[in-house]
């Protein structure tokens, strides 16, 4: 069992930007979009959005409101596919005997977002890309609060997904809109979360398990479940 405080949180995906779209969404939750929408990363400087995927402006844009004014700290950022749309575009060239471009390899990899992160932000703070699976939130949580635990004050935490190009359709199922969580975490005793284990299920849910929790935390709901497999985490508020 690990124990933590969630000091502030942000998330994006399409139609929902705001808290207040966050919060009409968990009261009446509904089917969320796909589709082509950008969150809004007009903050960076116009050189630095045109190397940036939705999938990093997804990042930027839920992580940059949380390190603020705040001192530099280090993040954990955890996706299961990562940058796919990057990675099929230069498949296609390698198919096609098409020259590839360096810096789309560069960016392709998992660890580019954090990278362009820390430059963006002038932090050297220690930073893990973690290739996770459906349940990247609780291993990224956890990797957070062995941070914590050696002393840093307070750590961020995002989780991403981006919806891949529908040729993998018979091999990925498990992202249906794409989506971005970030939290800040400090140590405290607030929350906790355990690792227990159950019949396993399918790989694959209406929700992911990052959007599940902001949607736990808007209903000030105490306690919250999120399986992968046959790893069941148990999430507890303890005040």
């Amino acid at each position: 069992m690990i124990q933590f405080e969630i000091d502030q949180w942000q998330a994006w995906a399409p139609g929902l930007v705001s808290t207040d779209d966050w919060t009409d969404w968990a009261r009446d939750p509904c089917e969320l979009e796909s589709g082509d929408a950008q969150p809004d990363v007009s903050f960076l400087p116009a050189m630095q959005r045109r190397r940036l995927s939705r999938l990093a402006r997804m990042v930027f844009a839920v992580a940059t409101p949380l390190a603020a004014g705040r001192p530099a700290m280090p993040l954990v950022y955890a996706s299961r596919h990562g940058e796919t749309t990057r990675t099929f575009a230069i498949l296609n060239d390698l198919a096609g005997e098409e020259p590839l471009s360096p810096t789309q390899f560069s960016l392709s990899v998992h660890n580019a977002i954090i990278g362009l992160w820390s430059i963006q932000q002038q932090d050297t703070s220690e930073m893990t890309s973690l290739a996770a699976e459906g349940d990247g939130l609780e291993h990224a949580v956890l990797e957070a609060t062995l941070l914590l635990g050696e002393g840093a004050p307070e750590v961020l935490v995002v989780v991403a997904e981006d919806q891949p190009p529908t040729v993998y359709a018979p091999w990925i199922n498990d992202v249906s809109f794409p989506y971005a969580v970030a939290l800040l975490l400090k140590p405290g005793r607030a929350w906790q979360l355990s690792l227990g284990t159950a019949e396993p299920t399918p790989t694959s849910a209406a929700h992911p398990h990052a959007i599940n929790l902001i949607r736990a935390l808007l209903n000030n709901k105490p306690t919250l479940q999120n399986q992968w497999g046959s790893r069941q985490w148990n999430w507890q508020q303890t005040h």
